[in-house]
């Protein structure tokens, strides 16, 4: 007995050892990756941005330590992370090019894309060069690289070229074999999003407006590429039809898409000649996204401008999400909370909203308008629309002082609609529930699952669903200075592109953060200003936090997210009915650019 106890405790002592130890170990090594995230890094001279466009790319990046110390897959490039790089870039004379490393990317939206592509023009006017090269490019990558002076891929690649396509599904029938019926009322014969689930194809309405749309991101695409290539449209039009993807390499350089092929190991001399390098043993220099955050900026001079990021689903609350922790959320309370903050901080001279949403929940919308408008009332908020800003991401964008968006932006859909699940074939016929009821009123039971709406409960939701429409309207056309008649004449639901929705005064200028900067300056009469991000992004500790709830009690549906793609959105919202906001705003959940 007295060995056995002796034998337990040393197990006892050595498994004690063995965690503090490895404790240790993970302590350093988060110190180590937290201290070499606040070095600074000092740019030697003849150096080269590398842009590694071989992941996906989402509006804001954040810090993940405990991702990258359990091994996960690598976080998404941020396209904020990836401006500010290109910016620096241009202004330091160390820096002599840019180098595309183009891979499986994939953006957010076309807007994002589009944004990252005039970066680099914008980039090249300092008289510096930019290069490409890829194994495979994707047509989003193509489209980005296309900017640069060469683009180059290995004879043995693939380009993919071969137009937009927008594919839509439709679930009512997959719903009925549950015995589950969706109870659709809407306003707006435009307003889509709901088709999903009450439908079996696209209405004539939707299918007008995303052929408008769809149309526009591609005339877009080739406009910018043919601009840049020196190829006619009709040309890339005839690349795409005949999926030159499938053609020899050697075409694609006959064909002007590609100026040249070349193996991996052949590309960095033909970098070491654009810099000069004659040395065959030298390195060259490379700079990364994440360490040109660590390049010193010079000092911050006049007053300061905030730029707010808003993205995401808007939900009052976690428990509202669609996406739950898989998704970047604005929540209606604590968005309405930090604008405060912004409002009533005096330093900050001017609030600039980058809005990125396809909307949400209505109640959640009009209390950050409310928000926006309180802090209009005291200073200037410009909105800068990403890659969609419609529907709810219209109703929070709408009171704002002025409105930028880039050419392909999503925005309108000035619509709502209330979508309530009918579980009563699914308990009655499929698990045999039955239901009796006592009430002391004539509605006592609105709601029940017992049964479906009846038509005096429809014509109730009906005046609630079209009062929640009408106050979205009359805030549009009170914060975009026109009657409600002609909102009205744009509304119903509509998506517009941006370069459209210019046209009908819905938005005040087309460009990127930059330009919604500017402008927020000027109308702050500010001569010499700086700006600052808020939200602040998440500690150790939140990511800490976030990273115990994942892998507690959300681990299965991160796993899901990563098999089902695109279509996670969809399965989830249905895994969610009972706990969304009943009153809606918000474009369809999944626009597929294929």
């Amino acid at each position: 007995m007295k060995d056995f106890l002796k034998y337990v405790l040393a197990t006892v002592v050595g498994l004690l050892v063995f965690f503090l130890i490895l404790g240790f170990f993970a302590v350093m090594s988060i110190a180590g990756m937290v201290a070499s995230s606040d070095t600074t890094v000092n740019v030697k001279d003849n150096s080269v941005l590398v842009l590694d466009l071989n992941s996906a790319m989402e509006e804001r990046s954040t810090s993940n330590f405990m991702g990258k110390l359990t091994g996960q897959s690598a976080e998404a490039i941020g396209l904020d992370d990836m401006l500010s790089a290109i910016k620096k870039a241009k202004d330091n004379d160390a820096i002599k090019g840019i180098y595309i490393e183009c891979g499986l990317f994939s953006s957010d939206s076309p807007a994002s894309s589009q944004a990252l592509r005039k970066a680099l023009l914008d980039f090249k006017k300092s008289g510096k060069w930019v290069v490409a090269y890829a194994d495979q490019y994707t047509q989003g990558s193509y489209y980005v690289a296309s900017v640069a002076d060469k683009v180059w891929m290995n004879p043995q690649g693939m380009l993919d070229w071969h137009g937009l396509a927008s594919q839509h599904y439709y679930l009512k029938d997959l719903l009925a074999k549950f015995g589950v019926k969706m109870q659709l009322i809407k306003v707006g014969s435009y307003k889509s999003a709901p088709e999903m689930f009450v439908a079996d194809k696209m209405s004539d309405a939707n299918r007008e407006q995303v052929t408008a749309y769809v149309t526009g991101i591609w005339e877009n695409m080739l406009k910018e590429v043919s601009e840049s290539r020196k190829i006619s449209i009709d040309s890339l039009n005839a690349y795409a039809d005949r999926l030159v993807m499938f053609e020899g390499a050697e075409n694609l350089v006959k064909n002007k898409m590609l100026d040249k092929l070349l193996y991996t190991d052949e590309v960095k001399g033909e970098v070491k000649k654009l810099l000069g390098i004659t040395d065959e043993d030298e390195d060259i220099k490379q700079l990364s996204v994440e360490q040109m955050k660590n390049v010193k900026e010079g000092k911050h001079k006049g007053d300061e401008i905030a730029v707010y990021y808003a993205y995401g689903d808007i939900v009052e609350d976690n428990s509202s999400s669609v996406t739950g922790s898989q998704g970047h959320l604005i929540k209606g309370n604590e968005t309405s909370r930090d604008l405060e903050k912004l409002m009533n901080d005096d330093n900050v001279k001017a609030v600039v909203m980058r809005v990125n949403s396809g909307g949400g929940s209505a109640y959640a919308s009009e209390q950050i308008w409310r928000a926006v408008k309180n802090l209009k009332a005291k200073k200037p908020i410009v909105v800068s629309m990403g890659g969609m800003a419609a529907s709810g991401g219209y109703y929070i964008s709408c009171e704002a002082n002025w409105i930028v968006a880039e050419p392909t932006t999503l925005t309108g859909s000035i619509g709502i609609f209330g979508l309530i699940p009918d579980f009563s074939g699914l308990l009655t016929q499929k698990l045999g529930v039955k239901f009796d009821e006592v009430k002391t009123n004539k509605n006592a039971a609105f709601g029940t699952m017992a049964r479906p709406f009846n038509d005096e409960e429809i014509s109730y939701l009906n005046m609630y669903i079209d009062r929640g429409y009408k106050l979205f309207r009359q805030r549009v056309a009170d914060g975009r200075k026109q009657s409600v008649d002609d909102i009205e004449k744009i509304a119903q639901g509509h998506v517009w592109l941006g370069q459209d929705a210019l046209k009908i005064k819905l938005v005040d200028q087309l460009g990127g953060l930059d330009d919604a900067v500017k402008k927020a300056a000027e109308l702050a009469k500010l001569e010499e200003y700086y700006t600052n991000s808020y939200p602040g992004l998440p500690s150790f500790m939140d990511q800490l936090t976030t990273f115990a709830e994942t892998e507690n009690g959300n681990y299965l549906d991160a796993r899901m997210k990563e098999m089902l793609g695109e279509y996670y959105e969809p399965f989830k919202l249905m895994m969610t009915l009972n706990r969304q906001s009943p009153v809606q705003a918000r474009l369809p959940f999944v626009l597929s650019f294929k």
